[in-house]
Parts: C-alpha cells; sequence; structure tokens
C-alpha cells in the first residue's frame, strides 16, 4: 500500500472574510465626514444622495447582515436628522418626506441584497466543498509514495469553477508493481469529466485485479466503450481518451503502453532523452485498431525521473501563437528535485502564455525511480 505522505492540493475552500466592526466604524465616520464637508462648500443637501449611495450599497456588497444593518441605520439617522435640521431653507415638507422615505427603503434593501449576497456565497462554499471533497477521492492529491516511485506534480483545469476537468492521473500500487496512469479525455464540459471519472474508477479496479499491463489496458478501453454507449442513450457526444498507462517494479525496465498519448521524457544524471514507443489508439476506439495491443519497455534506473504530461503543457502558446519549447524549458530545469520539477515548469508555461496567451487543462506528472530498489 501506498505510504502516508502529506496532502497538497491547488485551490483551498475559503469563505470571503467580512471587515471587521472597527473597520465598518472608521469607514462610516470617514465617508459621513466627507459628505458633510461636501454638504458644507455647497451649501446644497445634494451630498446627502452621496451618503444614501454610498454607505449601504458598499455594505451590502462587503459585510455581513448585522453590519449592513448598523450602516443603514447611521445613514438613515444622519439623513433624517439632516432634513428636519434644514426647515428653513425653503424646501416643501413632500420632499422632506420623500428624502426620508428613500433613505429607509435604501437601508432596508441594502440589508435585503446582504442577506442574499451571504446566502448564495454559502450555497457556493458548500458547493464547492464538496466538489472539492469529490475531486480528493477522485483525483488523489499528490505527492503519492510507494515502494517503487515518488510520484509529484501538478493538476489544473482551466476552468476556475471547475475543480475537476478532462485530464486525468492516478496511482497503484498493485501486487505486480506500481502502475501509473496519465491521461486526456477528448472535449470539454461536463460529459467530459464524466469519461475521465469511468476511467479513474475502471483503472483502481483493474490495476489490482489484471496481471499484465495488456488486460489492464483491454479492461480501460472497455470502460470507455461503456461510458460512450450510456452517452449515447442520454443524447451526449462519444468521447476517446489518450492515455500513457506504465508499471514499475524492482527491475530496471519499465514497462508501458502509449494509447495515442504524449511520450514521456526520461531524466537521469542531467541528460533528457524520449523513449521510443509505439503509439496505439486512444481508449475507446480499439476496434478500430487493425493490430493488437502490445507493451514497449525501456531502461528507467534508479534515481531516474520520467516526466509524464498531458497537452495542456504542449500546446500552450504565447500571445503570437508560438508553442512552449518543452524540452528547452525541461532542459533548463533537469537538476530539480521531482517534488519542484512539476511546479516549475507549470508556472513556466502560466508565465510563457501570459494573460493572452491559450492555455488548457494540464497535468504534469514527475515519476522518480526509488533509488533502494
Amino acid at each position: 500500500m501506498p505510504h502516508k505522505h502529506p496532502k497538497r492540493f491547488a485551490r483551498p475552500i475559503e469563505s470571503i472574510e467580512p471587515p471587521r466592526n472597527v473597520e465598518v466604524v472608521i469607514g462610516v465616520a470617514l465617508v459621513t465626514l466627507l459628505m458633510v464637508l461636501l454638504g458644507a462648500l455647497s451649501d446644497s443637501p445634494v451630498w446627502l444622495l452621496g451618503l444614501l449611495v454610498v454607505l449601504p450599497a458598499t455594505a451590502s456588497a462587503l459585510c455581513t447582515v448585522r453590519q449592513t444593518k448598523f450602516v443603514s441605520a447611521w445613514t438613515a439617522l444622519v439623513v433624517i436628522v439632516t432634513v428636519l435640521a434644514r426647515q428653513g431653507d425653503g424646501r416643501s415638507w413632500l420632499d422632506r418626506i420623500l428624502m426620508m422615505l428613500l433613505t429607509l427603503a435604501l437601508g432596508a434593501g441594502s440589508v435585503y441584497a446582504c442577506h442574499r449576497r451571504i446566502r448564495r456565497e454559502d450555497e457556493m462554499l458548500r458547493l464547492r466543498s464538496t466538489a472539492a471533497a469529490m475531486q480528493r477521492h477522485i483525483l488523489r492529491p499528490m505527492p503519492l509514495l510507494t515502494d517503487d516511485v515518488l510520484v509529484d506534480g501538478v493538476y489544473e483545469p482551466v476552468q476556475e469553477d471547475r475543480l475537476v476537468g478532462g485530464d486525468i492521473y492516478d496511482v497503484v500500487d498493485s501486487p505486480w508493481g506500481t502502475r501509473v496512469l496519465i491521461g486526456d479525455v477528448q472535449g470539454k464540459g461536463l460529459p467530459a469529466v464524466g469519461a475521465a471519472f469511468a476511467v479513474i474508477g475502471a483503472f483502481r479496479e483493474a490495476a489490482h485485479r489484471e496481471p499484465t499491463l495488456t488486460a489492464l489496458v483491454d479492461a480501460l478501453d472497455a470502460s470507455v466503450v461503456r461510458h460512450n454507449s450510456y452517452a449515447a442513450q442520454t443524447g451526449d457526444d462519444e468521447r476517446f481518451v489518450t492515455a500513457l498507462i506504465l508499471n514499475v517494479d524492482a527491475h530496471d525496465e519499465v514497462q508501458v503502453i502509449n494509447c495515442g498519448h504524449i511520450a514521456p521524457h526520461l531524466l537521469h544524471n542531467a541528460t533528457i532523452s524520449t523513449p521510443p514507443l509505439d503509439s496505439g489508439v486512444p481508449l475507446g476506439l480499439a476496434e478500430l485498431a487493425t493490430e493488437p495491443v502490445t507493451v514497449d519497455w525501456f531502461t528507467f534506473p534508479a534515481g531516474a525521473t520520467l516526466l509524464l504530461t498531458t497537452d495542456g503543457l504542449t500546446e500552450t502558446r504565447d500571445a503570437d501563437g508560438t508553442f512552449y519549447p518543452v524540452i528547452e524549458r525541461l532542459t533548463e530545469r533537469a537538476s530539480l528535485s521531482p517534488t519542484d520539477l512539476a511546479h516549475a515548469l507549470y508556472d513556466d508555461a502560466s508565465e510563457f502564455a501570459g494573460e493572452r496567451g491559450q492555455h488548457d487543462d494540464v497535468a504534469i506528472l514527475s515519476v522518480r525511480r526509488s533509488p533502494f530498489r
């Protein structure tokens, strides 16, 4: 079984922190003072409208319900006292009454808006907390440690409101060695996420059951086919999944099957190489293949690192459309530890793309061979 290791996830789920009471009081006092000065300079009650708009509206957007009630009550008190104190300015009582009623209405509306805002925030917090709990069960937090490898990396969906995207990964410590999966579901949206869940569930079950890597891949392909059959019944599009499946055991060589995915990069003694692999068809399209699934082997010495990635990294582009130079940037960071390598590449790619660049869901895994095996 994998050893315990500290968990790390991309985004913490936190509630919005309202201002402290003393900050609210100071803010209200400063705004009131400013509006009073403006009123004295202009000798006009127009400043009251500024007080009406600024204080309750700001409180409803930032404060708690209790703080918004205080701000609204203070605003009403200042406006009503000022209106009553200006009886000799020639304005009709109808105008004064309308001003006071408007003050009370805006205050009540601000409190109601604040209550609705906080309720929506609480609902979103609960939903995101539930999604985070689902993510921890579906995509386990890295790093992951087994007797054979240490796996660390980065997983980032491109959409901020979605904790899980179409890229997938998993690590299973099976009786035949450590099995590592990285994949990319074709398409986007919730149907792609559903296909991702189907593959991960099948991988976790079949990795413990199937003694050979070919049988494991057959089980993953069947899971995608079943998912597509269910999707067809509901009118959703069918999906395929590119994937790379590895088996690392006590031997110096690693077994790998490439189902239309990006080839891994091997880092050892400050050198980088890309093992030549036969690329088969993606999962879900096995019926279209003319040849059966084959297993490739290549040397994976102790202390070496394999970098596995989805096309979210290789297809990152800057504002000019230039693709991210993975090999060049990887060469510059070949000496980093496995716990830093994937994060350094992701940060560099994000900086390379900038705000106007193009990027997608991305998963980057660094698989370090145990030096003790």
